[in-house]
């Protein structure tokens, strides 16, 4: 790629933690980390939900007007638009998904979404290996299956699917959606224990190449980077998303590194040396990031580090 794509810059980018594994209603607010609100009855109503999938929206704000996209859908096909409907956020309000990965814990309220959002048209962003049929095998023997989206499923509800295997501009040109990631460090290698349904027989799949971010830049603060599992690496896709802006700085962080188990803890050490060098103000490590790997984040970068809790919201100015 010669020229930089063009990343219209914004006065401000808001992040709410819709899905995520982890939800604390007690954790302190700051000028940049606005909690899930404490009402009066605030325990008399139903609760956020936290469970082992993922959901961003992401509001950019620039020259007066707002404008939202939502990225991934969580797993339980109910758990999105019940913790859009306990932070007050209408379905309505945006009519972008962008898919991080087709993983079920990425895409699962896709449908119960669009059932609860009316008429108004809604089109989801994906790269074409999202629908493949995928397992993944444990150290154990076990075997869990990763189920494909339903094409048909999401035809009937009237979602328009966007297939893109590289980089794509949306909201006026305000959001980046990386596309396939450039793998080029020599530590992200993928995880060997996943396989594709592919030509009549599992085969290896370790790249999970539809993985994808997405990126805004807020003007004199740098990138803004949301990740769903960095399947490509963390460091891979911050590396990518600075090679495709022309943009060096990332100002923050916000996703899941997919540091845990043992196949990943090893490479938590030269991980967490990396991001320290790209140095992001705000690194907000979420869903399959890990315990060790989080804990480390937060020893080594005290400052920049913030507590995932679903119902967060970040205001990136």
């Amino acid at each position: 790629m010669s020229e930089p794509v063009h990343l219209q810059p914004v006065d401000a980018a808001v992040v709410t933690i819709v899905v995520d594994n982890y939800v604390d209603v007690l954790l302190p607010s700051t000028k940049v980390v606005q909690r899930a609100p404490r009402a009066w009855d605030a325990f008399e109503r139903n609760p956020l939900i936290a469970e082992h999938g993922y959901s961003l929206l992401l509001t950019v704000h620039h020259n007066g007007r707002a404008e939202s996209l939502l990225y991934d859908a969580g797993l339980g096909c109910h758990t999105l638009a019940h913790n859009l409907d306990a932070l007050g956020i209408r379905p309505d309000e945006f009519d972008t998904i962008v898919l991080s990965h087709g993983h079920a814990d990425h895409y699962g309220g896709l449908v119960n979404l669009r059932h609860r959002a009316g008429p108004q048209p809604m089109r989801l962003v994906l790269h074409p290996d999202a629908w493949r049929d995928r397992k993944a095998i444990f150290p154990t023997g076990d075997e869990s299956h990763l189920p494909p989206l339903n094409h048909d499923q999401l035809d009937r509800a009237g979602i328009t699917l966007v297939e893109e295997r590289g980089p794509s501009l949306l909201l006026d040109g305000m959001v980046l959606v990386t596309g396939q990631v450039e793998r080029a460090t020599d530590f992200e290698r993928g995880h060997s224990a996943h396989q594709a349904y592919l030509n009549g027989q599992w085969e290896p799949d370790p790249w999970i190449w539809d993985d994808q971010a997405i990126v805004c830049h807020v003007k004199s603060k740098g990138l803004v980077v949301l990740s769903g599992c960095s399947h490509s690496g963390v460091i891979n896709i911050l590396r990518y998303a600075r090679r495709l802006t022309g943009i060096e700085p990332v100002y923050a962080f916000v996703g899941g590194l997919h540091l845990s188990s043992n196949v990943f803890e090893p490479i938590i050490p030269r991980t967490i040396k990396e991001l320290a060098t790209i140095n992001p103000q705000v690194i907000v490590p979420g869903h399959c990031t890990g315990w060790k790997a989080t804990h480390e984040i937060a020893r080594r970068m005290p400052e920049a580090y913030v507590q995932s809790s679903v119902g967060t919201r970040l205001r990136l100015v």
